[in-house]
C-alpha cells in the first residue's frame, strides 16, 4: 500500500506501508481525495502545535468502505464516505457534555496520529459518514468547511448581524459563506486583495477591507457606521488576533478560529469597557458536517471553484513546497487517489 510520510521538517517520502487491521468497530477506508490543509503546511514546516514525526498526514479525507465490521451501523462496503478525523475518548467532561470536538484526549487524524495520506486508513465506524448525493471533491471539503460552520455556532450569530471575518483563505472562507447562509451581513477583511475578490465572489461577502489600509476607519466608514457584533479571525497569526479585538462592537463577540504558538494579549480596560465575549473554536462535530452537507445540497458552497489545484499522490511531493508561496494562488489542493 501506498504512502506518503512527512518524516520530519520539510522532508516526505513515498513508500510502502503496512496494510491496516479490521478489527471489532472499524470499517478500511479506501481513500479517494486528500484535501491540504493549513494544519499540513504547518507541519512540513515544522510550526505546528501538538505534533511530533515521523508523521502520516492528511485528515481532509473522502473515500468509500472496503471492509467494514458492523453492517447494523447502516453503512456497508462500496459507501461513499467522508471521516471525521477528531478522535475523541467519549468518556471525559468535553465529550459528557457534548462538546466532542474538544475532547481532553483528542487524537485527531494526520497530527497526533497517523492520518489519510496512503491509499487505505481504518477508523471507527463511529466517526464514518454517508456521503449519498455528494461528489469525492464535496465529501473530502466537509472537514474544513465544517471547521467554519463551528465556528460560526458558536458564535451564536443570526440573522441580520453584521459578522466581520479575518483572513480570507479556505477557513476564512468557510467561516464567511456559512455566515451568510444564517442570514448575516459579512465584511472580509485581508492583506491580499486577489483574495478579497475570492471572498466577494465565492462567498458573497457585503463588503471587503484591505487590512493594509485603514481598516478600522473603512469598517466605520461601511453603511451603518457601526464595529460588527461578531468578528472572527481565522488567520492564526498573533498580531492580527492581537488586532481583532479593536474591531469588536461594546457587547460583541470575537471567535479564535485560527491557532497560533504564541500568546496572545490584550488590553483589560478596553476589553471590559466594551464587555467583549472571546471565544476559541476548535475543530467540529458531525452536527456541523451535516450542516455543512446540507448548505452543498442547496447549493450555496461551490466546490468546484474551492478547490484550485489538484494532483496524483505521486506527484505530491514535487508540488507541496509550490502550495507554500502566496504567488501559487492556492486556496485549496486536493491529492487524487
Amino acid at each position: 500500500m501506498r504512502g506518503i510520510v512527512c518524516e520530519q521538517v520539510e522532508q516526505f517520502t513515498l513508500t510502502e506501508l503496512p496494510e491496516p487491521v479490521l478489527t471489532p468497530g472499524t470499517a478500511i477506508i479506501q481513500v479517494k481525495r486528500i484535501g491540504i490543509c493549513g494544519t499540513d503546511l504547518h507541519a512540513y514546516k515544522g510550526n505546528q502545535p501538538f505534533f511530533s514525526y515521523p508523521r502520516i498526514l492528511g485528515h481532509e479525507l473522502a473515500g468509500t468502505i472496503a471492509e467494514i465490521d458492523d453492517q447494523a451501523s447502516g453503512l456497508q462496503v462500496g459507501d461513499q464516505v467522508s471521516i471525521l478525523p477528531y478522535l475523541h475518548c467519549g468518556t471525559c467532561i468535553a465529550c459528557r457534555n457534548g462538546k466532542t470536538n474538544c475532547c481532553t484526549d483528542m487524537k485527531v487524524l494526520g497530527v497526533h496520529v497517523d492520518g489519510g495520506m496512503r491509499e487505505r486508513i481504518a477508523v471507527p465506524i463511529t466517526h464514518v459518514l454517508k456521503t449519498e448525493g455528494l461528489t469525492l471533491d464535496q465529501t473530502a471539503m466537509l472537514e474544513p468547511l465544517a471547521i467554519g460552520a463551528h465556528a460560526v455556532r458558536r458564535s451564536q450569530l443570526q440573522a441580520g448581524e453584521t459578522a466581520l471575518v479575518i483572513g480570507g483563505g479556505p477557513i476564512g472562507l468557510g467561516v464567511a459563506v456559512l455566515a451568510k447562509e444564517v442570514g448575516a451581513k459579512v465584511i472580509a477583511l485581508d492583506i491580499n486583495e486577489e483574495r478579497l475578490a475570492f471572498c466577494r465572489s465565492w462567498a458573497g461577502v457585503d463588503h471587503t477591507v484591505s487590512a493594509l489600509d485603514q481598516p478600522l476607519e473603512k469598517i466605520l466608514a461601511l453603511p451603518g457606521g457601526e464595529l460588527p457584533t461578531v468578528v472572527f479571525d481565522a488567520t492564526g497569526n498573533a498580531k492580527s488576533m492581537t488586532d481583532a479585538f479593536q474591531y469588536v462592537s461594546h457587547g460583541g463577540r470575537l471567535v479564535f478560529v485560527g491557532l497560533v504558538k504564541t500568546d496572545i494579549a490584550f488590553h483589560d480596560p478596553e476589553f471590559h469597557k466594551r464587555e467583549l465575549t472571546l471565544l476559541g473554536s476548535r475543530n467540529a462535530t458531525r452536527e456541523d458536517f451535516d450542516s455543512v452537507i446540507r448548505a452543498m445540497q442547496s447549493g450555496a458552497i461551490d466546490i468546484d471553484r474551492y478547490i484550485t489545484h489538484r494532483v496524483p499522490l505521486e506527484e505530491m511531493i514535487a508540488h507541496f513546497p509550490q502550495w507554500l508561496k502566496p504567488e501559487s494562488n492556492v486556496i485549496k489542493a486536493v491529492v487524487e487517489m
